[in-house]
């Protein structure tokens, strides 16, 4: 028995959760963007403000109650959604975003059935129309059901000639890779490209860090594109004089007559064993003004999340216009030691970098340690399965680059000076080994023939 005086189906308090959520958590917006239409929310107001939050997320800018509270003063729809205290009352309510994806879930639910109704109502209408011919009403009923029917599909999901008409359109705009300068290196993974995951790891004092402040130095050099640092084990300034001594030697300022800085001089000096000398202080002025003009950032939160990492990534996308490269210096340091499975809390770490990498069309390049079974081989040079938690990892990264100095583990190796950069997985290239020059006073990695 059909009963027409019922309210249509809608949840109002998965709503309000969903919005509050969405102010909450920077990474909940990118969960449900691709399917969430903001017709689906039951009560008009609430249609306002989740398309605030849709308008802000498709500009990379963050959907924290100021921005949604700012743009909707800005539309003058702040009184028509009931004020500052209706937003601030839906984050005040809300716990968490993490069920968000099956809220959204109940929500297109909700909406789609109200849709079948109102498709209902239609067709009986229709079923009264005696002037029109069959064969007509049942081509336009039919026509209401499908339109619900198509609804449903995920606009993530679309037909292979759509994305044959995208892939040729990237060709023809050359959206480019962005090569590392390491020759040997991009003979193997051709170079950083947006959206992927590259993980360096290996042991303690195997130069990873190194690696990663001179790839940096690299994106901004070779093709003046924006980087960010997430550092949890050095503070700002420790790699800032590090990043001091890698341009005092790099290529690109010889002509400045800078002397070469010693990556661990600043400490020297601060420590009152060796100050700085007149001409050494002069060149690092140079350098200041030179490491000034870098669109680089650094953040050296210890605590920072994921979640935390992609909210910064927007905001600087957002104001920078674009981002060549994020460096999160390292995994095991941003895994909760909760007690819990180390293996699960390592994983959704680099899941939630991978994804954040998608969703802002980045490359990510984070670093990791290795275990230490392989000091108890004889053969020093690390394997894929010497990652630590290694399986998600495995799984996740796009590039996996082992680091490995022979000389570290016998200083009279013939190989002195030299780093290996052991490409394990490539997804989209191949694997082997890129030997390069690497000078750990300095920091500075060149090409081999070189």
């Amino acid at each position: 028995m059909i009963s027409f005086d019922r309210l249509p189906p809608q949840n109002i308090e998965v709503e309000e959760a969903i919005l509050g959520g969405i102010m909450l958590d920077p990474e909940a917006m990118g969960r449900i963007s691709d399917y969430l239409v903001s017709e689906a929310f039951y009560i008009n107001p609430h249609k306002d403000i989740y398309q605030a939050a849709l308008c802000l997320y498709q500009q990379g800018k963050p959907t924290d109650l100021l921005s949604i509270t700012s743009w909707l003063a800005d539309y003058d729809l702040l009184t028509r959604i009931g004020g500052r205290n209706k937003l601030a009352s839906l984050v005040d309510r809300t716990v968490s975003a993490i069920n968000i994806d099956a809220l959204a879930a109940l929500i297109m639910d909700k909406y789609l059935r109200r849709q079948l109704i109102k498709a209902g109502n239609e067709i009986v209408q229709l079923g009264y129309d005696t002037e029109t011919e069959w064969p007509i009403i049942l081509d336009q009923s039919e026509q209401k059901i499908f339109q619900i029917s198509n609804e449903r599909f995920c606009t993530n999901t679309e037909h292979n000639s759509t994305i044959t008409a995208a892939a040729y359109s990237e060709l023809e705009s050359c959206s480019p890779i962005y090569p590392t300068g390491l020759h040997d290196l991009d003979k193997l993974i051709v170079g950083f490209e947006g959206g992927t995951l590259t993980i360096v790891a290996g042991r303690p004092s195997m130069g990873k860090s190194f690696i990663a402040s001179f790839l940096a130095l690299q994106m901004i050099l070779l093709h003046n594109l924006p980087v960010v640092m997430f550092s949890l084990e050095m503070t700002k300034k420790q790699l800032e004089y590090r990043l001091w001594s890698l341009i005092s030697v790099t290529k690109n300022y010889k002509h400045l007559g800078l002397l070469p800085l010693l990556s661990d001089r600043i400490r020297r000096h601060r420590a009152g064993k060796a100050p700085l000398t007149d001409s050494e202080f002069n060149s690092i002025a140079k350098i200041v003004g030179i490491a000034s003009e870098l669109p680089l950032y650094i953040n050296d939160s210890r605590g920072i999340t994921v979640s935390g990492i992609a909210s910064q990534c927007r905001q600087i996308k957002a104001r920078e216009g674009k981002l060549g490269l994020v460096v999160v210096d390292y995994l095991q340091m941003m895994a909760e030691d909760s007690g819990g499975n180390r293996s699960y809390e390592l994983g959704d770490v680099a899941r939630g970098l991978y994804k954040m990498g998608g969703e802002l069309d980045v490359p990510v390049l984070a670093l990791s340690q290795i275990s230490r079974a392989v000091e108890s081989r004889q053969s020093k040079r690390p394997m894929m399965s010497d990652l630590s938690q290694s399986g998600i990892l495995e799984m996740v990264a796009d590039n996996i680059i082992l680091a490995y100095r022979d000389e570290y583990y016998y200083p009279d190796t013939a190989d002195r000076g030299i780093l290996e950069l052991i490409v394990a997985k490539a997804r989209h290239g191949e694997t082997g080994t890129a030997a390069v020059l690497f000078d750990k006073s300095y920091g500075i990695i060149r090409n081999l023939e070189s």
